[in-house]
C-alpha cells in the first residue's frame, strides 16, 4: 500500500478532548474520528488493526469448534422482558438505547445477546445429541453510557466479539469454560498483549463464576488484587479477604455518649480519642425489585472499611424470588423526608427498631439487617445510639437476635491478608477489562424455555456459557501497553502495517528505484507493508512513522547508491545498516515470521 493511496490525517497537536495517552494518539495519529460524544469513525489504519484483532480471535475459536454467526442489532422488547432485564436496562440509569416502531413496538440496540441467542437455541436444540456446540460473533454493540470517556474505551458505540456456548449438563459447561478461557489466553498472548485473569462479579449479566482478562494500565478504571506470588488475583468487585485486625476497645466509662454534629466516622474518632476500627458505621440502602416493592437496608460494617455495593447487591438478589433492579444509599433530602422522616440521620445504630420505619405503602414493614463480618467479629464497639447528638457503647451484638444476615461484604484492599492461613498481602494495580468469560448456567434457557431432551426422555433447561472480548477496547488498551514518548509502539501481530518504506528523496531516481524494488520484493514475501511516497521530507515521515507505530522502518538514503539500507525495530530499538540484498532475509528473522 502506497501512503499517497492510503491518506494519513495525523495531528500535530493533542486534542483537549483526550485524557489518557492511548486516546490521544489514537486521534492524533489518525486511527478514529470523533463523530458525536462516545461515537467514533474506524479510519483505514485503525480499522486493519480491527481486522487483524479479529482474524487472531477467529482462527483461535474456531481451532476448539466454535462457529461464527451474525445475529440481529435490533431486539424486541419482549424477548428482555422475558429475561426480566428489559426494566433494568432501559430505565433509569439503564444503558440500553431503545425505540419504537411504526406499530409502537419497542426494540432495543444490542448492547449483548444473551436474550437473542437463547431463542435461537430454543428453536433448533431437540435433543442432547445436538450438544454442546458454540456459536460466535464479531459486531457492532451500543450502550448510552452516562458518560462516554477515554475513545474506544468506554464509547456509546464499540465492536465486540460475543460468545456462546450451550450444554447438557454443568460438567460439560465448566469443561468448556476451561478450554475457552486457555483459548483467550492464547488469544491475547497473540495480539502481544501481557493479560492477568482475574476473579469477577457476573454483573447484569449474572450467571455462576466468571473470570474477567484484564491489561494493567495507570489509566485503567477496574482496580485489581492480586498477590506477588500470583496465587490469587481478582476484580475489587469479586475480591475476599481478612481485614487488618481492630484495636481493641477495652473498659470503655460512657455507655452514652454525646456527640453534638459528630456524624462522620472522623469527628468521632478526632473528639473521642477513639479508632475507626473501633466504630461500626450503618447506612440505609433501598432495593428496588422487578415487582415493584422496595426493601430498605441496615447495612452494618466497621468504621474503616468501605462496602461493597455489588456484594450487597447480589446478597439482597439471592433474598427474592422477583428480581432485584436497583440498590441505592437513601441520602438525599428528598429521599429521607419521604421514606425516614424522624430517624436521627447520622445518628442510627445496628440496633434500630423496625417500628421507626415511615409508614410507606411501597416498603416492606422490617428492615433486612445485613452485618459486615468485619463489624459482627467485634466484641465491644461504637455505634449510632439512635438519637440526634449521641451514640453509645456496646459490648455485644445479642440484641440483634435472629433478624439479620452475616455476610462479606466489604471492599477488600491492598494490604488485607489473603486469609487467615496465608502470610501473603494483597497488592493492587489498575487494569482495563479486554475480555470477560461466564457460567450462565440455566438463567436464560429457563426464562426462556430453551429445553432439551436428555438421556432418559425428560425434558431440561439447557446449560449456557458465554464469552466477550471488546476487540476496539482491546486495540486501545494495546497502546497504553505499548507506547513511548514519540507515539505508538504496536506490537507486530496486530499493526496496522508490519513495516513502513520511506525514501528520504524520491527526487533522486537511484533511490526512488531502489525503494520501488523493496516494495515489490516485501509484496512478493506478502510483507504488510506501507510505502511512505509523499512528497514531504524526511523529517515529517519519520514523525508520523514514530506516531503511527509501525514496529519496523526500512530507510533509503543516500547510501542507495551503494546498496545500502537501513533497517529499524521501534521496540527493539535496533538499527542496522545492511545492503537491500539482505534485507528480507533480516526482516523475516528479526520480526520472527519465519
Amino acid at each position: 500500500m502506497r501512503v499517497t493511496s492510503f491518506p494519513l490525517a495525523t495531528l500535530r497537536d493533542t486534542p483537549s478532548e483526550a485524557e489518557i495517552i492511548s486516546h490521544q494518539l489514537l486521534l492524533k495519529g489518525g486511527f478514529i474520528k470523533r463523530v458525536s460524544s462516545g461515537i467514533y469513525a474506524y479510519m483505514p489504519l485503525m480499522l486493519r488493526v480491527i481486522e487483524k484483532i479479529s482474524l487472531i480471535i477467529e482462527k483461535e475459536l474456531n481451532k476448539i469448534g466454535c462457529s461464527k454467526l451474525l445475529l440481529p442489532q435490533l431486539h424486541p422488547s419482549e424477548l428482555w422482558k422475558r429475561s426480566g432485564r428489559w426494566e433494568g436496562y432501559t430505565e433509569g440509569e439503564g444503558i440500553m438505547f431503545n425505540l419504537k416502531d411504526r406499530q409502537d413496538r419497542s426494540f432495543g440496540l444490542a448492547p449483548t445477546h444473551e436474550e437473542v441467542i437463547t431463542y435461537i437455541a430454543s428453536e433448533i436444540v431437540k435433543s442432547y445429541k445436538q450438544l454442546p456446540f458454540c456459536f460466535y460473533q464479531i459486531q457492532t454493540k451500543f450502550r448510552d453510557e452516562i458518560r462516554p470517556r477515554f475513545g474506544l474505551m468506554r464509547g456509546r458505540e464499540f465492536i465486540m466479539k460475543d460468545g456462546y456456548s450451550f450444554h447438557s449438563s454443568k460438567e460439560d459447561l465448566i469443561d468448556f469454560y476451561k478450554i475457552m478461557e486457555k483459548s483467550y489466553e492464547n488469544i491475547f498472548e497473540n495480539c502481544g498483549l501481557k493479560t492477568l485473569g482475574v476473579e469477577a462479579d457476573s454483573g447484569a449479566i449474572g450467571g455462576g463464576a466468571s473470570k474477567e482478562f484484564m491489561v494493567t494500565a495507570d489509566s485503567g478504571e477496574d482496580s485489581i488484587l492480586f498477590t506477588k506470588s500470583g496465587s490469587y488475583s481478582a476484580n475489587i468487585e469479586k475480591a475476599i479477604s481478612l481485614p487488618s485486625r481492630e484495636k481493641p476497645l477495652n473498659n470503655f466509662s460512657k455507655s452514652l455518649i454525646h456527640t453534638p454534629n459528630q456524624k462522620s466516622i472522623k469527628d468521632i474518632c478526632k473528639t473521642n480519642n477513639l479508632d475507626p476500627s473501633q466504630i461500626v458505621k450503618v447506612i440505609i440502602y433501598k432495593a428496588k425489585f422487578e415487582d415493584k416493592s422496595e426493601v430498605p437496608l441496615l447495612v452494618c460494617i466497621r468504621g474503616d472499611q468501605t462496602i461493597n455495593d455489588v456484594k450487597v447487591f447480589n446478597l439482597i438478589d439471592k433474598t427474592k424470588k422477583s428480581n432485584l433492579i436497583t440498590l441505592s444509599i437513601i441520602e438525599s433530602d428528598l429521599e429521607i423526608k419521604k421514606n425516614l422522616n424522624g430517624l436521627p440521620i447520622g445518628f442510627i445504630g445496628p440496633d434500630l427498631e423496625d417500628e421507626l420505619i415511615k409508614k410507606n405503602s411501597s416498603w416492606e414493614k422490617k428492615w433486612v439487617r445485613i452485618v459486615d463480618h468485619s463489624a459482627f467479629n467485634l466484641s465491644n464497639f461504637i455505634s449510632g445510639a439512635n438519637k440526634v447528638d449521641f451514640h453509645k457503647f456496646f459490648n455485644s451484638w445479642k440484641f440483634i437476635g435472629d433478624n439479620y444476615i452475616e455476610a462479606d461484604i466489604r471492599n477488600s484492599k491492598a494490604g488485607d491478608y489473603l486469609d487467615k492461613d496465608s502470610s501473603e498481602i494483597l497488592l493492587e494495580a489498575k487494569g482495563i477489562e479486554i475480555g470477560h468469560i461466564f457460567q450462565l448456567g440455566q438463567k436464560y434457557s429457563e426464562k426462556l424455555d430453551a429445553k432439551f431432551s436428555n438421556q432418559k426422555g425428560l425434558l431440561e433447561n439447557i446449560w449456557m456459557g458465554c464469552y466477550g472480548i471488546g476487540v476496539s477496547r482491546l486495540a486501545q488498551a494495546a497502546i497504553e501497553q505499548n507506547h513511548d514518548k514519540n507515539g505508538i509502539c504496536w506490537p507486530i501481530q496486530i499493526s496496522p502495517f508490519q513495516v513502513v518504506l520511506i525514501a528520504t528523496n524520491l527526487k533522486d531516481p537511484i533511490q526512488e528505484k531502489l525503494a520501488l524494488s523493496i516494495y515489490k520484493e516485501m509484496q512478493d514475501y506478502n510483507i504488510d507493508v506501507l510505502f511512505d511516497d509523499r512528497d514531504e521530507r524526511a523529517g515529517v515521515k519519520f514523525k508520523d512513522a514514530d506516531l503511527i507505530g509501525f514496529p519496523f522502518r526500512v530507510i533509503v538514503g543516500r547510501d542507495a547508491v551503494d546498496n545500502q539500507v537501513e533497517l529499524i525495530s521501534r521496540s527493539k530499538k535496533i538499527q542496522l545498516k545492511l545492503s537491500s540484498n539482505e534485507l528480507i532475509e533480516k526482516f523475516l528473522n528479526e520480526s520472527k515470521l519465519l
